[in-house]
């Protein structure tokens, strides 16, 4: 795809996020909707995956260690074939195997379950350590959240996989700001984010988490670099693309009523019909 295309599959993937929650009455917009763009590049470029061959042993590994963020990776793989998009509105639904958070006996494409704050990190490093005894190509990618890394395991795991030069391992560190409880620089702050994880032999690369050339580049540089695991750490807007949920914490585990429900679908109509102009 290239970036206009990619634009229009992140805005879709972000119409899906507010059908899915609004539906549910209940989930996490915020987070979704600032992961949107990463979501998007990882699963329609960057990691090698077969939605008809979901349990493919060769297949590259994504773990959602914020696993709250659920409707944005339901979105991404609703849009990308493993299941139907319509079945987005059944989110946290009685009899729905869309739970809450991610559940990896019943979703489609799902590798790990998680909800859990601070482990899926630890399950994505036993990944790729098994690919390296295993002899395997297949890489992996774990997406956190910046307030979930106050979690002491996030740094256990990360210690381990810069001590085992896992190379096969990307860390995607959604850096929106806020947290449940408000900014997480007042709550308990991760800063300097980047410092950290050069302090556990990562390569860290820093980018702006909406913009598709920074994304791409990122992760070929990812692909690129040898004898230590990458860290990129992208700043983005908690609720993007929503007028009314940009950066507020508010916004992190609450849907809209109907009324809100129309302006969010109305602002990211608006947003489509503009990329489908250019």
């Amino acid at each position: 795809m290239n970036v206009l295309e990619l634009k229009k599959t992140a805005n879709e993937i972000r119409k899906g996020v507010i059908e899915a929650v609004h539906s549910a009455k209940s989930g996490h917009p915020g987070g979704s909707l600032s992961a949107a763009d990463i979501f998007t590049y990882l699963y329609f470029e960057e990691m090698n995956i077969d939605p008809a061959r979901p349990d493919d042993p060769d297949r590259d590994r994504f773990v959602l260690s914020k696993g709250h963020v659920a409707p944005g990776y339901y979105s991404t793989l609703a849009h990308r074939g493993y299941f139907p998009v319509e079945d987005l509105k059944t989110l946290r639904h009685v009899g729905s195997y869309l739970q809450g958070h991610p559940d990896r006996k019943h979703i489609p494409g799902v590798d790990m379950s998680s909800g859990s704050l601070g482990q899926g990190i630890s399950a994505a490093v036993g990944m790729a350590l098994s690919a390296k005894m295993s002899g395997k190509s297949y890489r992996t990618y774990a997406l956190l959240g910046d307030g979930e890394i106050q979690e002491g395991q996030v740094w256990e795991a990360s210690m381990f996989a810069g001590h085992r030069k896992l190379d096969n391992l990307v860390v995607i560190v959604d850096n929106n700001g806020l947290q449940i409880d408000g900014n997480i620089a007042d709550v308990c702050s991760p800063y300097p984010i980047d410092k950290k994880f050069e302090a556990f032999n990562f390569h860290v690369i820093n980018i702006d988490g909406h913009d598709f050339e920074q994304i791409a580049a990122a992760f070929a540089e990812a692909r690129q670099t040898k004898g230590m695991p990458t860290a990129i750490i992208a700043k983005t807007v908690k609720g993007k693309g929503v007028s009314f949920m940009e950066n507020q914490a508010s916004w992190h585990g609450a849907a809209p009523n109907d009324e809100q429900y129309a302006v969010a679908m109305e602002d990211l109509r608006k947003v489509g019909e503009a990329l489908c102009q250019k």
